[in-house]
């Protein structure tokens, strides 16, 4: 007979990509993840997985029972969940990917309230800085700074996110502060490798006359990073010209290290998202934390001040 914790054991393989994470992921040995599958494979008569010492693969069986084992994993957590719900309790599982430094600097200090007011949530929060896919990866929803692009996922607003062109004051008087946008591509930029060269993006005035309705600045590259945090130890090095976020670059911006680059225009808007996959029903449990957020970021968020005295 199939077992539902075998069917729980093989997405959890197959989305983590190795037993051992897939083990931290359940709580369980490593032994006890191996032998669940290996029971599951007997119960279906096919191997499900290829096993090599460097990596697990996905068998043609395998692939074809992943989406619907994922499907029955994902149903029965959530009609677990919605019972207890119905009893006014928040719990079980939820898996959450953000990026690094926002989740260092500010989802952490505002998830910490919200885990001791709900202690039955199991949450396994995922920092990274690139562009995971949410459904494959397994999570119930991800958090991002900037657009949502992905058309399969539904995005709820948590804060603006105010960015900012800045530099060292030592940068500036070496190589001169722009005034105009024309000015920036003759500047070391600073890029955010993840977001690739079309980051920089400046709306164009109303009525301007140009067919479109951003200009994309394509400076000198000075450096290429994937990580905030060091984008803004970078300009304050002096090594150029970077557009960051206010949650990042505000401490900097009070203390002195960097100057706002006033170019005359704004860059495009953007926000703190939540998103979950398309077609899933999200969670009580995933829109009280969205609602915490927005509560814990405030409107404005609390990271975002004026610069009309700096």
């Amino acid at each position: 007979m199939m077992k539902f914790e075998g069917i729980a054991a093989f997405v959890a393989i197959s989305e983590s990509g190795s037993i051992s994470e897939a083990a931290r992921r359940l709580r369980l040995s490593k032994s006890v993840v191996s032998e669940r599958l290996a029971e599951l494979e007997r119960s279906l008569g096919t191997k499900l997985l290829h096993r090599t010492t460097r990596r697990l693969t996905l068998t043609e069986d395998g692939s074809t029972f992943l989406e619907r084992a994922a499907r029955i994993t994902r149903d029965v957590e959530t009609a677990a969940a919605d019972m207890a719900e119905r009893r006014g309790a928040l719990i079980g599982p939820l898996r959450i990917s953000a990026p690094v430094t926002f989740g260092r600097l500010h989802l952490g200090p505002a998830l910490y309230p919200f885990l001791a007011q709900h202690p039955e949530i199991e949450l396994t929060l995922d920092l990274d800085d690139r562009r995971v896919d949410a459904s494959s990866g397994g999570f119930d929803a991800v958090i991002r700074n900037g657009p949502i692009v992905d058309s399969r996922l539904m995005a709820w607003k948590l804060a603006p996110s105010r960015r900012v062109l800045v530099a060292s004051p030592a940068y500036l008087s070496e190589h001169g502060s722009p005034k105009l946008i024309e000015e920036l591509s003759g500047h070391r930029g600073i890029f955010y490798t993840n977001r690739g060269s079309a980051d920089w993006r400046f709306p164009r005035a109303p009525g301007s006359g140009s067919g479109k309705d951003a200009i994309v600045v394509r400076g000198r590259l000075g450096l290429g990073l994937n990580n905030g945090d060091m984008i803004r130890d970078a300009a304050i090095a002096g090594l150029g010209i970077a557009l960051l976020p206010m949650f990042i670059a505000g401490p900097a911006l009070k203390a002195g290290e960097l100057a706002v680059v006033d170019i005359g225009m704004q860059p495009e808007e953007e926000f703190i998202f939540i998103a979950h996959p398309d077609g899933r029903h999200p969670s009580a449990k995933l829109r009280a934390l969205a609602d915490h957020l927005r509560s814990a970021f405030g409107a404005p968020p609390y990271w975002d001040y004026s610069l009309d005295h700096e």
